[in-house]
């Protein structure tokens, strides 16, 4: 059964079952985003994401934001094994061994990249125009572009990015609006 919508408001399917998620798809999903490390800390949320109801991490957010310094990448990448070792015993983010490890090679990656991290990630932006999905029934799990950007963050380095991965960052992050066509933040 469907939980009531919090206004009348028409939204995405998803982004009427908790006040976290109204909050989150009003705000922030689907909204360009621009700047390293706003960019590492989304890139960090959606591979901890991995195999996890998007709504824990959510939650989470501000303890994940405390344990990984901001997200700022040259903190992250200054994190030792004594670090990681902490995080571990973190209850308030998620204590996957791989995933600290690689939020940690991931910020260590993003510093070599020359032109940083969001120049890089935006430049797999699609550009001609996608039609609005009409249910989320239309909305892909991974593009060509998505794709792409995974084999070129594995490429440099990263790690826990894979096409899947990039296409959660690239909705989250504006790079693509997948507002279906009914939703209010749905631009024409």
């Amino acid at each position: 059964m469907e939980p009531p919508p919090i206004d009348d408001r028409v939204r995405c399917a998803w982004g009427d079952s908790t006040p976290e998620y109204v909050r989150y798809h009003d705000e922030e999903w689907g909204t360009p985003l621009r700047g390293d490390d706003a960019l590492f800390e989304r890139l960090c949320l959606e591979a901890f994401q991995s195999g996890l109801s998007w709504i824990t991490i959510l939650r989470k957010r501000p303890a994940f934001r405390a344990a990984f310094a901001g997200f700022s990448i040259d903190a992250v990448a200054a994190f030792t094994a004594d670090d990681e070792a902490r995080l571990m015993t973190d209850a308030g983010i998620v204590r996957n061994r791989a995933k600290i490890a690689a939020a940690v090679r991931n910020a260590r990656a993003a510093q070599q990249v020359p032109e940083g991290l969001s120049e890089l990630l935006w430049s797999f932006a699609p550009t001609a125009p996608r039609p609005r999905p009409a249910t989320l029934a239309d909305v892909p799990a991974t593009t060509p572009e998505s794709a792409a950007m995974a084999r070129e963050l594995k490429r440099r380095g990263f790690a826990f990015v894979g096409p899947t991965t990039a296409y959660a960052l690239m909705q989250a992050t504006g790079m693509v609006d997948d507002h279906v066509a009914t939703c209010f933040r749905a631009t024409p």
